[in-house]
């Protein structure tokens, strides 16, 4: 389990009983900090914030006030007889993760034992089981061309689980999710993908199969 969380302007990866320097922290040494900025965190699943997720802190204890080493600044002009020395020694603060809170635990055992029993719901209703599987389980995102297995998982952490979710999603907001995720994904053109995903909530599947092999990877 670890987070990615902004600590005095900076951002950080941290894990439990970790260390590390940040820029000069208010409070003394053995106080108890906390930091609520947490952008995204890793517990068996991946949680992207918008821009942080809510609900999660990371605390940490103070460990020691200091400064880092000197940085030489030297300035030089030719020919006009300038020259101009400093230094400069950062102020920094080095804590300890003393843990990441915010996690329920119970409410995940919950849902993982309420999947076998969403999945029988599933079966037994007989008037629209379609529906029924779309909503508890969610549809295979990777029909669509342009969306692979991680990409799929992405929008799956975003909420848009079902063809239905997607279809309603603009490039724009596919795109602010995309982003975050590093430069691959930020690359990605998803201008088609809505379309693509009302044709196959509407169970037009060779409707989408034609236009399919008119893209180029998602792409018109």
């Amino acid at each position: 389990m670890f987070a990615i969380v902004e600590i005095a302007g900076l951002q950080y990866k941290v894990e439990q009983d970790q260390k590390l320097f940040v820029n000069r922290l208010k409070g003394d040494i053995g106080g108890k900090v906390s930091f609520d900025k947490v952008l995204l965190t890793v517990n068996g699943s991946t949680t992207i914030g918008a821009p942080a997720v809510s609900g999660i802190t990371v605390d940490a204890e103070i460990i020691n006030h200091l400064k880092a080493d000197k940085v030489i600044i030297f300035k030089k002009k030719r020919r006009k007889g300038y020259e101009k020395k400093n230094g400069h020694r950062q102020s920094l603060t080095q804590i300890q993760i003393t843990g990441i809170t915010g996690f329920d635990s119970k409410k995940e055992e919950k849902k993982e034992k309420a999947a076998p029993k969403a999945k029988k719901d599933a079966v037994v209703s007989e008037d629209a089981p379609v529906a029924k599987k779309s909503t508890k389980k969610g549809d295979d995102l990777t029909i669509v061309e342009g969306i692979g297995p991680k990409v799929a998982a992405i929008f799956v952490e975003a909420g848009i689980k079902t063809f239905a979710d997607l279809a309603k999603k603009s490039k724009e907001e596919l795109e602010a999710i995309l982003d975050p995720n590093g430069a691959v994904y930020a690359a990605m053109d998803p201008t088609t993908w809505p379309q693509q995903a009302q044709l196959a909530a509407d169970g037009k599947m060779e409707e989408l199969e034609t236009l399919k092999k008119e893209l180029n990877g998602g792409k018109a």
